[in-house]
């Protein structure tokens, strides 16, 4: 038996992931690592700890498989987005921790590129907002306020790598320095259209061009491990950002297909094929996923709570004891009796962009129950993603058909059925719910030749539930409505 080496670089754990020749998981290790905050606001990661805990899972998934490292055919990487890593090119050391895609340091720079109409510009080449979220003012801060810093950007000393191409520099002892097409497209310094580092962007920012990777398409063959780390060498076959490689694993690979992630938040990506489509609905425009130098473009749309809500139910409100419960409670009434939640805890995402949004419960009445709040929670997780999916069909001009699921709360059938009935369309949930994984196994698989293109996989692809709506439009226009009034009620400041 062959296999494919997923590593699963993310925000809180490391995880490594063993995918036989069907697309199974055949062993999967995970390790969490600290988290730094040094001050409100600000996130940070030791490049130690990525490093080291990412190695670490290796060696325990080949265990649990009960394969060896020369039964691995390649390496696929997924990693968290946006994070920021600077390090010294002679050395190989860090001159700083990384700063973590959630830390708001930067949240003034990027008030400042709005006021001076800069934003637009960033819109324009990159598909992006100006946010503290990306890469680009992550490294001008580094720049700016580590020590020796700016004098060492300006030698050619210093190296920028999102976490792949961090790991890539380092697994391959210094050999490779690169990152793919979808990582590049969260820097801000990336032109989406000419697919090149944008010159205008650097000067923007005071970042000199030495300092930046190679970039490449997300399936390709990067290079080769260093014998020292695995026992032997592995060819990296694969490199994609999280949310691009869980659309990929899914199979989204035609226009107008569209997944979401169910995590502490919920991520939607739509592929809109060719086309860079200028989103008028506040979603971003970026790169997906593939294997050519022409890939297709995605809009991505983020809510800001959507699992948390949960977590809020259980350790602020203590309404239920595990996340698990949250089901069972919601289908013991037969309807939310016309209460509303809206989750916005830290404001509301994409469409609204509304900071200043906070949480509301609308409608309670005498006979309001636990059951109906519980249920209604749901109900806002399941509201805010069709927000979403009408922002993007009304950008893309595509009627979807179905929705691709995965993350921890897609497990909850109620709200994965609810989801359903409030899009009117059939929503889909895979067997293997490792998608970002998975979906960097079959870059990698594809690359590599264990599999031959994206048709072949689909002939394994199991789903293990399809849910379908199960209301008329008239009832779904009902709800809607009720939806957005208790938005407009949660705006009000």
């Amino acid at each position: 038996m062959k296999y494919i080496l997923a590593l699963d670089q993310g925000t809180t754990s490391s995880r490594a992931i063993l995918f036989d020749s069907f697309g199974n998981v055949a062993g999967k290790a995970y390790q969490e690592f600290r988290q730094i905050y040094p001050r409100a606001g600000w996130v940070e990661h030791d490049p130690k700890d990525i490093l080291g805990s990412q190695v670490g899972v290796i060696a325990e998934a080949l265990v649990r498989a009960g394969a060896d490292i020369k039964d691995v055919e390649a390496v696929g990487i997924s990693n968290q987005r946006e994070t920021t890593l600077v390090w010294d090119a002679l050395t190989g050391q860090p001159i700083y921790n990384a700063i973590v895609w959630q830390c708001r340091r930067t949240a003034e720079m990027c008030d400042a590129l709005k006021e001076s109409g800069a934003d637009k510009i960033i819109y324009a080449k990159t598909g992006l907002i100006a946010d503290a979220y990306f890469s680009a003012t992550k490294i001008k801060w580094i720049l700016d306020n580590v020590q020796g810093a700016r004098s060492l950007a300006n030698a050619g000393r210093l190296r920028f790598g999102t976490v792949d191409t961090y790991l890539l520099y380092k697994l391959s002892g210094g050999r490779i320095f690169a990152t793919d097409y979808t990582n590049a497209a969260r820097t801000m310094l990336f032109n989406i259209h000419t697919r090149e580092w944008d010159d205008d962007l650097l000067s923007l920012f005071d970042i000199p061009r030495s300092m930046l990777p190679e970039v490449y398409p997300s399936g390709y063959v990067y290079g080769s491990t260093d014998a020292a780390f695995l026992g032997r060498k592995l060819n990296i076959c694969a490199v994609a950002g999280d949310q691009q490689a869980a659309l990929y694993g899914h199979l989204c690979t035609h226009k107008g297909d569209i997944k979401n992630t169910y995590g502490t938040g919920c991520f939607l990506l739509m592929n809109t094929g060719g086309e860079a489509v200028q989103s008028r609905n506040g979603l971003i425009t970026s790169l997906a996923a593939g294997y050519t130098r022409s890939p297709d473009y995605i809009l991505e749309g983020s809510v800001f709570v959507g699992g948390a809500a949960v977590q809020w139910l259980r350790d602020e409100m203590r309404l239920i004891d595990t996340a698990a419960e949250s089901e069972a409670l919601a289908t013991k009434v037969p309807s939310s009796d016309g209460v509303y939640v809206v989750p916005a805890f830290t404001g509301l995402g994409a469409p609204y962009w509304d900071a200043r949004a906070r949480g509301a419960i609308v409608g309670i009445t005498r006979g309001t129950s636990r059951e109906h709040i519980v249920r209604a929670t749901l109900e806002g997780i399941a509201y805010q993603v069709a927000d979403i999916v009408s922002a993007m069909e009304r950008d893309a001009g595509i009627k979807i058909n179905q929705l691709r699921v995965d993350g921890g709360a897609s497990a909850n059938n109620f709200l994965m059925s609810f989801q359903s009935d409030i899009l009117g369309c059939s929503v889909l949930r895979p067997a293997v719910v490792e998608t970002t994984a998975l979906g960097a196994a079959y870059l990698a698989g594809i690359t590599s030749g264990m599999w031959s293109d994206a048709e072949e996989l689909r002939n394994n692809e199991r789903i293990e539930r399809t849910f379908t709506p199960s209301i008329g439009k008239e009832k779904r226009a009902k709800l809607l409505s009720g939806w957005r009034s208790a938005v407009s009620a949660a705006r009000i400041r």
